[in-house]
């Protein structure tokens, strides 16, 4: 599957895949969504306080990449969960092998619940 961006500066993998994850809050609000948060206010109130301006970027990205769907939940006030697409779920692996590599070698670190890391 082809990711949306209409620019790719390499055919590398690991570059295409960065510009759509390599920044320090896209993998967050996907960590969330798989932790079963799904409005913009659960979101914006996770523990590491993104930024609002930043989480409705990243948000119009995930959907622009088709990694989530943004559905309407309430129509007055019109208000939107966000949900993951399978292409949003199969980025658990690699959500899993980070919180792995981090438990390693990050002292302090948290251990993620144990459905997480099954999941």
């Amino acid at each position: 599957m082809n990711s949306n961006s209409s620019f790719k500066r390499s055919g590398c993998p690991i570059v295409n895949s960065l510009d759509i994850f390599g920044d320090k809050w896209t993998l967050v609000v996907l960590r969330d969504l798989h932790c079963g948060k799904k409005t913009y206010s659960d979101l914006a109130n996770s523990p590491e306080k993104i930024p609002t301006n930043r989480l409705a970027e990243r948000l119009k990205r995930l959907e622009a990449e088709e990694i989530i769907l943004k559905v309407a939940y309430q129509e007055h006030p019109k208000r939107y969960e966000y949900l993951l697409t399978q292409k949003g779920k199969d980025i658990l692996p690699i959500l899993q092998e980070m919180a792995r590599w981090g438990n390693k070698y990050v002292e302090g670190s948290w251990i993620p619940p144990e459905w997480f890391m099954k999941g």
